[in-house]
Formats: structure tokens, C-alpha cells, sequence
């Protein structure tokens, strides 16, 4: 049985995220809905965020990392249009939370964390829910391939080809990312050629490390 966490008045404030921050935004998918309504966010938090784990906000975790905020990966998963037979690869598992969202939707997930202190507390928090890898974001898990779905929980410079080709032909993908101090989150599918993205929202995104592009030479 999942473990709960003892915090008063947490009950109140997932309803008053789904009611303020899902359903007036744009996460339009029931289903990402109902699980988000069900998932105890505060669980895959630091002990010290978990007041805050209904906040529209990243919530840093330590190491440079943060939280995504939950309307981002509210929208993430809503425009990944899980399918209950899909394989999902989740990158940037933090403390487990999307993947744990991601388990009432689909089939199989596998989620990626590089922090070890991350990868830990995800492994306990989501209790065989999710399969969990540690290792390098930008690598993914090649091991797994292919995935129905990559969902990228937060921002990214530049997604690796070799990323993205770990995705079947036809399969989706979702993630944020960085353009000129902005953040916005952008989908595409995966064809034999290669894949593109097309930005959907411009919202705050927990920049990832590990994604940066190239930097020209200056003098």
C-alpha cells in the first residue's frame, strides 16, 4: 500500500490546484485530471517543500534542481495524450512525481534521474510504480527503447537526436524548452527521418541540466 504523508490541509490544497490551476489552463484531459487530483504531490517532495507542493512554482530539491511547477506537468502530460497500453520514458524523474501521475495513465513507465539523492527518494516514494534509472538525463534509457511516449518534465537547450530516437517511429514527444531566457513547453512525433517540435505555451519551466547547446567561440 502507498505510504501517505501526514500533512494537514494537503487534501484541501490538491482540490484547490485542480479547480484553480488544471482546469483553468488548459489540462483539459479527465483522465491527467482525475490523476493529478489523486497523486499526492507532497510525497515526492523534500520534506522541507512539502507545504508548498500545491504552488504554481518550481520548488527547488537541492544540487541546482527544481520541481516543475504542476501546470506544466499537467499540460506535459495532456499533450502526450497517454494511452493505457503505451511504454512512457520519462526524463527528469525528481522525486518521482510525474512518473508516479503518469502510472494511473499508462502501461509501462520508466523514468530517468541523474542526482543521486533524487533517484532515491523517487525510487521510495513511487514504490514499484515506475521502473527507476539513474544516470545522465541527455542519455535516456537506450536499454528500454522504444517507448511509446518521452516526456521531458522541464526544460531543455537542445534535445539529443539519440534521445529522441529512442522513441518508436510514430511515438510522441513533450518537453519544455529554453530559448533565449524563456521557457515554453512544445510537442512533435518521432518519424523514420528524425523529429521536430512545435512550441504550445509559454509557462515557467524547471530548466534541466545537461541539455546545453554548444557555445560558439568568442573572442
Amino acid at each position: 500500500m502507498t505510504a501517505t504523508v501526514d500533512l494537514p490541509g494537503s487534501e484541501t490544497a490538491r482540490a484547490a490546484m485542480v479547480v484553480s490551476q488544471l482546469r483553468t489552463s488548459g489540462v483539459s484531459d479527465a483522465r491527467v485530471v482525475a490523476a493529478m487530483a489523486q497523486v499526492e504531490r507532497e510525497k515526492f517532495l523534500p520534506e522541507s517543500q512539502r507545504p508548498l507542493a500545491y504552488r504554481d512554482r518550481s520548488l527547488p530539491l537541492g544540487n541546482g534542481r527544481a520541481q516543475n511547477p504542476p501546470l506544466a506537468t499537467g499540460l506535459l502530460l495532456t499533450e502526450a495524450r497517454l494511452q493505457p497500453q503505451d511504454k512512457v520514458l520519462i526524463v527528469g524523474a525528481a522525486g518521482g512525481y510525474a512518473a508516479a501521475v503518469a502510472a494511473k495513465l499508462a502501461a509501462k513507465i520508466v523514468a530517468v534521474e541523474a542526482d543521486p539523492a533524487l533517484a532515491a527518494a523517487a525510487r521510495s516514494a513511487l514504490e514499484g510504480q515506475a521502473e527507476l534509472v539513474e544516470g545522465p538525463l541527455a542519455d535516456g534509457h537506450a536499454a528500454g527503447a522504444p517507448y511509446d511516449v518521452l516526456i521531458v518534465d522541464g526544460a531543455v537547450e537542445e534535445l539529443p537526436a539519440a534521445l529522441a530516437a529512442q522513441v518508436a517511429p510514430g511515438g510522441r514527444i513533450v518537453t519544455g524548452l529554453v530559448d533565449r531566457g524563456v521557457t515554453r513547453l512544445a510537442s512533435g512525433v518521432r518519424s523514420e527521418g528524425g523529429f521536430g517540435l512545435t512550441p504550445f505555451a509559454d509557462i515557467e519551466t524547471a530548466v534541466l541540466p545537461g541539455f546545453e547547446k554548444p557555445r560558439g567561440f568568442k573572442f
